[in-house]
């Protein structure tokens, strides 16, 4: 009864919606990581390599007899992580000013419909019936007022 119970809410976990974009998040990332390992390795270390008369990921120095550290791998390693870093805050930055671009327009959009138009009546004092605002006699009782709104 207890595998049944847990196997349900295993199934629940897993389908929940954070879930599954967390999974295709780990997918692309991954993805994204050897475009960014391939553009280190085939495009940037060679480059460089052509300063330094060799590729990065060749660089090392024996220590003692077949003991190798091969620090040319570390730094390809770094800067990989360089990029990425650098790749993520771009888009991050991005995505950030068009959120904050669309909080700005519905902002304005709210403050445009919040704005009261200009009012096109009033009321007149002796009747109480409404009147247009620059008019100095009322058109229903005919009683002249004393001060006019000017339009």
């Amino acid at each position: 009864m207890k595998a049944k119970g847990f196997i349900s809410e295993f199934k629940d976990f897993i389908s929940r919606g954070n879930v599954m974009d967390m999974a295709v998040g780990v997918l692309i990332g991954g993805a994204f990581s050897s475009i960014v390992t391939s553009l280190t390795e085939d495009v940037i270390s060679p480059i460089l390599g052509l300063f330094g008369g060799m590729n990065f990921d060749q660089l090392s120095v024996n220590i003692l007899g077949e003991v190798t550290l091969q620090y040319g791998k570390f730094i390809t390693a770094v800067v990989n992580f360089l990029l990425m870093a650098l790749i993520i805050f771009l888009m991050l930055k991005g995505l950030n000013a068009l959120q904050a671009k669309a909080a700005r327009l519905a902002h304005l959009e709210e403050e445009k419909e919040e704005v009261p138009e200009e009012p096109t009546v009033k009321t007149c004092p002796y009747c109480l019936m409404e009147i247009p605002v620059g008019a100095v006699r009322c058109g229903h009782c005919t009683s002249e007022l004393e001060e006019a709104a000017e339009v």
